[in-house]
């Protein structure tokens, strides 16, 4: 799932590019995937909460989700509304 700006969306389609290259098969659903990844927007307020609200969902729907993002330059705010996330990186950590 991508989020916020083109930047976001290259940086999303870096991301999958990767991973199928790696051997990984992309889901359609959170219910059949092994885990989530969420690239984030920390820019503008009503994004903010998209984000993090988008998050609880895919937490909600797997339970294992890697955040990314801008957002996820604000590692704190993000564990303190969903602990749960496996992984919190910073914009363009595409590794």
């Amino acid at each position: 799932m991508s989020l916020g700006c083109p930047k976001a969306l290259v940086d999303s389609e870096n991301i999958l590019t990767r991973l199928r290259a790696d051997g990984y098969e992309i889901s359609p659903s959170y219910g059949d995937a092994d885990l989530v990844v969420v690239n984030t927007c920390g820019f503008i307020d009503a994004a903010v909460e998209e984000s993090l609200d988008s998050i609880g969902e895919a937490l909600a729907e797997n339970g294992k989700v890697i955040v990314t993002g801008c957002l996820g330059a604000r590692k704190a705010e993000i564990q303190a509304r969903h602990p749960d996330v496996l992984e919190i990186t910073g914009p363009h950590a595409k590794e």
